[in-house]
């Protein structure tokens, strides 16, 4: 069964990590009965009338759990890592719903997110068929929250943090080597060529896949013959660049149906 948790509002200012990291620490600490599939950042709007850190993202992660385990279990463990992880004085939300659960008028609702300022009071409506968590100040981490769930459903926006072996990729790499970790490879450019299983992929030291399509898809733009490389690249700033946690990596295939 396959499960996706929205994260939102998480951190401050000062806080050493944010919402992206704090979610990948999640799930790098589950149980063996659940499976990491990836983890999604998702971009938010930075207007003015919206209180936000620094970029304004919240953060889905996709688990596979067996029938055997309980939906409880995974929330609670949920609900303990943001209470010990989430910094003083932020005001996080929590959603969790089954994939087939994502109605949607869920879907819809993140959309709008994206594009303009909603309420508290709507997201609990859009989410009133799945489970939605205020758990600290104004509780509005609960609108990012329903929409990272809503956005990973709709398939079409994104970029995974993490997903199977991505943080594990060989050097040099090449097409093939993304392709064999389920990352299909799209150029960027006006008139694009394909990337060929034995073509380069250069400077490919951040590699962030979007979410198109309902999967995993690296944007590259042409460099010469044979040679790529990604079309975007990392920020110069955010929370412990320089901090990794251990890597735990996943097989199962990733479609957002």
């Amino acid at each position: 069964m396959r499960v996706y948790l929205g994260f939102d509002d998480t951190d401050d200012k000062d806080a050493p990590i944010g919402t992206g990291r704090l979610v990948r620490e999640f799930v790098y600490g589950l149980d063996n009965d659940c499976e990491m599939i990836g983890v999604l950042r998702h971009q938010l709007p930075k207007l003015t009338t919206i209180p936000f850190t620094s970029n304004n993202s919240s953060a889905c992660a996709i688990i596979e759990i067996s029938q055997d385990t309980s939906l409880k279990h995974l929330r609670d463990k949920a609900i303990e890592h943001l209470a010990k992880y989430s910094a003083p004085g932020s005001d996080p939300g929590l959603c969790i719903a089954k994939e087939e659960d994502v109605s949607t008028e869920i879907i819809e609702f993140a959309k709008l997110v994206t594009g303009k300022q909603v309420t508290q009071k709507s997201a609990m409506h859009a989410a009133r068929s799945v489970e939605l968590f205020g758990l600290g100040g104004t509780n509005d981490g609960i609108i990012g929250a329903t929409a990272a769930i809503g956005l990973t459903k709709f398939g079409w926006c994104g970029r995974f943090i993490e997903y199977g072996k991505l943080r594990s990729l060989p050097t040099p790499l090449y097409v093939q080597d993304l392709n064999s970790a389920g990352i299909q490879v799209v150029s960027t450019n006006r008139d694009p060529l394909v990337p060929l299983p034995g073509d380069l992929v250069q400077n490919a030291v951040w590699i962030r896949p979007s979410l198109w399509a309902g999967g995993p898809v690296l944007q590259v733009k042409h460099i010469n013959q044979g040679i790529w490389e990604p079309a975007h690249g990392k920020r110069k700033k955010g929370h412990s660049i320089n901090q990794e946690p251990s890597v735990r990596t996943a097989t199962a295939p990733y479609n957002a149906g």
